[in-house]
């Protein structure tokens, strides 16, 4: 885990600063400098997307605020038509960073102080700035007691007197999570995974072995590149892709705030629906599963005593796939604000395959790539990577037509 750690950390520092140049506003400022906090901090993913939908939510709330178009998410505080809506972003992300992460504040406030000082003077700025601390104040008292601070108790299964590896897992408390926008953890909650006796269990096992071992000879050059791309994770695998297409989509400040609180929310639920899904079913990885071929059941199955994936696997549970649910999710957000799967090139880098960069034209095509790549690092089944996009479609069209939506339409959200 420590190992997956550092290399999220160090996919986190060149995502922000190696994607292609484009013109930002407060919101897609303030997204890069949280996803400097959170990488910073070393959080796991699901962690990590919940402070970043915090900062989402209070941003959208804040703009909204000031000329409201949408439904608030859950704030709305009355402002002068002229209130600066960049200082009230700006104040509503830091407050809320500086409430998550205290032992942060002085580089936050330094951080916000700068970005102020770069803005013009008088009412309108001091309007923004306190209708941003507000609202960062009633989302902080919101998500105070959300489930996230519960410790880990995880039980290993073992029998007594019997060695077990003892790493610590990651997030097993993220099934008890308050969501953003489902109705509750389980919500979305998928079928069990296939069955050990069945053909299809056999199929992906067999796929899996060959081509997601670490000295595979028959996954190709472009398919280990893949898989090594998407050892990032969390919010340095999607974020700078969000921001490109805030910028292809000519996005005022308020549905920039829009678009990216829908991705945050819609990735955060996505965390917690699938890591319910994975501490409830605790399905075995392919390295326990492969090194124990031979007690599935399944004649069709071989054990190989010394299989090894690509990299470290993640320390908890396979089923279902986590990247595949939240690519899945910002894809299928995206989808709907930019008006289809078609979209102009984005880009990224990953500092896990040096020198490469990818690019997509569709969200579908970057959404499947990700998934595929978790099969040739051997770390998920092809079944579980189909399970984990349809969850992730499911959550992101939730997002959509149930949050942040015109006055005209539905009443507030209310989680």
């Amino acid at each position: 885990m420590l190992k997956h750690l550092h290399l999220w950390l160090l996919a986190c520092s060149v995502c922000a600063f190696s994607t292609p140049a484009f013109s930002a506003d407060a919101i897609t400022d303030w997204n890069e400098k949280a996803v400097a906090l959170v990488s910073e901090q070393k959080l796991l993913p699901p962690q990590a997307e919940r402070v970043m939908a915090c900062v989402h939510v209070a941003m959208f709330d804040a703009v909204n605020s000031i000329g409201p178009r949408y439904r608030p998410y859950r704030h709305a505080i009355p402002a002068t038509a002229n209130a600066s809506k960049s200082a009230a972003a700006a104040a509503a992300a830091a407050t809320v960073l500086v409430g998550l992460h205290p032992e942060r504040a002085k580089q936050t406030n330094a951080d916000l102080a700068a970005y102020l000082a770069k803005l013009p003077q008088g009412a309108a700025k001091s309007e923004g700035i306190k209708l941003g601390r507000e609202i960062a104040a009633r989302t902080l008292a919101d998500r105070e007691k959300d489930g996230s601070a519960v410790p880990d108790a995880y039980r290993p299964k073992t029998r007594p007197g019997v060695y077990v590896p003892t790493p610590i897992t990651a997030s097993s408390m993220w099934p008890e999570v308050k969501p953003f926008v489902m109705t509750g953890p389980a919500q979305l909650r998928p079928p069990p995974p296939v069955s050990l006796a069945s053909r299809e269990w056999a199929a992906d096992y067999n796929e899996l072995k060959r081509l997601g071992g670490k000295n595979s000879s028959e996954r190709s050059a472009q398919q280990t590149e893949d898989a090594r791309f998407w050892l990032i994770t969390g919010p340095a695998s999607y974020y700078p892709i969000v921001r490109q297409l805030t910028v292809a989509k000519k996005m005022d400040l308020v549905d920039s705030a829009r678009y990216m609180a829908l991705v945050a929310i819609a990735t955060a639920d996505a965390y917690i629906a699938v890591f319910d899904g994975k501490y409830h079913y605790d399905f075995w990885r392919p390295i326990t599963a492969i090194r124990n071929g031979d007690i599935d059941g399944n004649a069709a199955t071989e054990r190989v005593a010394t299989w090894q994936p690509i990299d470290n696997t993640p320390m908890h549970p396979e089923y279902p796939c986590a990247h595949c649910i939240t690519a899945a999710a910002v894809a299928t957000v995206s989808k709907a604000v930019m008006g289809g799967a078609d979209i102009p090139e984005v880009a990224m880098t990953s500092a896990t395959a040096p020198g490469v960069t990818h690019r997509w034209r569709n969200l579908d095509a970057y959404a499947d790539e990700v998934s595929m790549a978790r099969i040739y690092a051997g770390f998920h089944y092809r079944f579980s990577t189909r399970v984990g996009q349809d969850m992730g479609r499911k959550v992101g069209r939730m997002a959509v037509q149930n949050a942040l939506q015109p006055k005209s339409a539905l009443p507030a959200h209310r989680p």
